[in-house]
């Protein structure tokens, strides 16, 4: 089985449709279940057989230092790479040329939770000898990637192709791309990708549309996974059998309050006497008033709340 043992992690986003929760989070720390969001996109690569992991940061960059303190995740190395100011995603790859080693290396977004099965991903990219392939899917988002009898033949109408499929935000690269990426520059990898079509490079793709794929970019999106891991869906990837946490082990919720719904309490959170909470996550170190309800609310770190609160964020 052909395998790929580095990964580069996408965590430099701003977040600002996630905002205000990412005005002191990054976005790819928010917490599912007090499990921070990038350990999944980690988590499935790890499941794939990748060793090490390079992540690029911008906003609040102590945060990615104290959350992988030991610059190790699940005793694999983890390689934070800071940029002062945004590169893009192709300016982001370029800028981690150093620590790749000129070897094949996996893309993936760490704002993206799914289970989708990857490994068809990485046969397909060597059957084929490309040197980029991306994991397609129908998402209905976006649909800019034309993808023809197993190659993308144009991305963003670059050829006056009409795109079919949309762009997963998980590809696997060949070490090539360094060259074709200006240093020291903001660009997007699509103009990168449309170039190298036209240049002859062979860019394949997979469509992966089985299994769930969410993009965690807005607060509907990030409550509504909360919902789907309630019913029951769970990436098998996830080691730890205990997670979802649906409530932290050093949380103080009074034995009066009631808890109903997709509901997360975090670490060291407390919820005072006949505090209703439904529907609503907590982060942690946020202090529920006696008698508050709260419904539909998402509560950040270090936030005291009373009172009665529906659909907003605190």
């Amino acid at each position: 089985m052909a395998t790929i043992t580095q990964a580069f992690v996408l965590g430099a986003g701003l977040g600002t449709r996630l905002r205000p929760l990412t005005d002191d989070l990054p976005k790819p720390l928010v917490p599912i279940f007090q499990k921070p969001l990038i350990t999944f996109a980690l988590d499935n690569l790890i499941y794939l057989g990748i060793e090490s992991f390079v992540i690029n940061t911008h906003r609040l960059p102590e945060q990615f230092a104290n959350a992988f303190a030991n610059q190790t995740y699940r005793d694999r190395p983890v390689r934070l790479v800071h940029e002062p100011e945004l590169l893009g995603t192709g300016g982001g790859i370029k800028n981690i040329e150093p620590y790749l080693k000129s070897a094949l290396f996996i893309a993936y977004s760490g704002d993206v939770l799914t289970d989708i099965d990857l490994q068809p991903l990485i046969d397909e990219h060597f059957r084929c000898g490309n040197d980029v392939t991306l994991a397609l899917r129908d998402t209905g988002l976006a649909a800019a990637v034309a993808f023809r009898n197993g190659r993308v033949v144009d991305i963003s109408n670059r050829y006056g192709m009409a795109g079919n499929h949309d762009f997963a935000n998980i590809a696997v690269w060949n070490p090539g791309i360094f060259e074709r990426i200006p240093p020291d520059r903001r660009i997007s990898f699509i103009p990168i990708i449309a170039d190298w079509i036209g240049a002859g490079g062979k860019i394949g793709g997979v469509v992966l549309n089985d299994g769930k794929w969410f993009n965690i970019g807005s607060r509907t999106q990030y409550v509504e996974i909360h919902r789907a891991i309630t019913d029951g869906w769970r990436p098998r990837y996830v080691e730890n059998l205990e997670w979802p946490i649906r409530v932290a082990k050093s949380a103080k919720v009074a034995a009066s309050a009631q808890l109903s719904g997709f509901f997360s309490i975090g670490a060291d959170c407390t919820v005072g006497d006949d505090a209703i909470i439904e529907d609503t996550i907590l982060w942690p170190n946020a202090e529920i008033a006696s008698k508050s309800r709260l419904h539909g609310c998402i509560v950040r770190a270090n936030r005291k709340v009373s009172g009665v609160h529906r659909n907003i964020d605190i």
